[in-house]
């Protein structure tokens, strides 16, 4: 698969932006779907869609022909067990009942590292580790790389989990130095994933290629992902910090810390 057309949903967030531009370099024609417009002087087809909708994105997928669908969207940080869940696997399932509905065979996900957060450090994590979420958050992108595996069982379509680290311009903490994913390498490893051949249901770790990393990155490689950014060039500009070691302990760092407790039903909620 080369030059494929592809929907990204989540296409206004910090990843879907620089998506929508570095796929569009390598040749594949982008449709960008978020709950805000397109930004100033982005003239690509653009929807204004609620992805927990599945009426609204079954309209979509009725108006355009796609290839793929990079499934960016949904809240980026902790909530709520009911808003987590809706905002990432209600999202999910309802753009995957609409691509199998209109043929559409491949599906990529930005699931997270914090599937698997509560995981200790080991000498190398690999992608056969249990689901081990840190927070709700965690919870629900376990739940979505489920769907992902059903969908594939059921309807026989390829869908892959990218596991993202730390997704910034340059990294920013000792933990980054092992977990960054660079702007390049997050456009390498999708477009590794739109274009690998029939790879069924396929789980990898997006980060790119740390002196200092462990996480497995061959699941990646094997599907074609090839790193070719390091964090170690920014090690000098980054201090030491009293937290250092708590938020390198465990895969999913401060995310599996006190502060992240709560019910998962509040009881005062009506």
């Amino acid at each position: 698969m080369t030059g494929v057309r592809v929907l990204v949903t989540g296409a206004a967030g910090s990843i879907g932006r620089v998506l929508v531009v570095g796929l569009a370099d390598r040749g594949h024609e982008i449709v960008g779907l978020d709950l805000v417009p397109a930004p100033e002087g982005d003239d690509r087809p653009w929807y204004v869609v609620d992805c927990t909708d599945p009426d609204a994105v079954r309209a979509v997928f009725a108006e355009e022909r796609f290839d793929a669908v990079v499934h960016l969207a949904g809240l980026a940080d902790e909530g709520s067990l009911s808003v987590s869940l809706t905002s990432h696997t209600v999202t999910t399932a309802a753009l995957l009942d609409a691509a199998v509905a209109h043929d559409v065979r491949r599906f990529v996900y930005a699931s997270s590292n914090h599937a698997v957060g509560h995981t200790p450090r080991t000498d190398l994590l690999t992608t056969e580790t249990r689901p081990r979420p840190d927070t709700f958050y965690g919870v629900a992108k376990v739940a979505s790389e489920a769907l992902l595996s059903l969908y594939t069982d059921r309807y026989g379509i390829d869908t892959l989990s990218c596991r993202i680290g730390s997704f910034r311009h340059e990294p920013a903490s000792v933990r980054h130095l092992s977990t960054w994913l660079s702007h390049d390498d997050c456009v390498r490893m999708v477009d590794a994933c739109l274009t690998t051949p029939a790879p069924g249901f396929a789980v990898l770790y997006g980060i790119s290629a740390n002196t200092r990393a462990w996480w497995d990155l061959e699941p990646g490689r094997a599907l074609g992902y090839q790193p070719m950014d390091d964090a170690e060039e920014f090690a000098d500009r980054i201090p030491a910090s009293a937290d250092d070691a708590a938020n390198g302990a465990h895969v999913g760092g401060p995310f599996t810390s006190e502060s992240y407790y709560r019910p998962a039903v509040d009881p005062a909620a009506p």
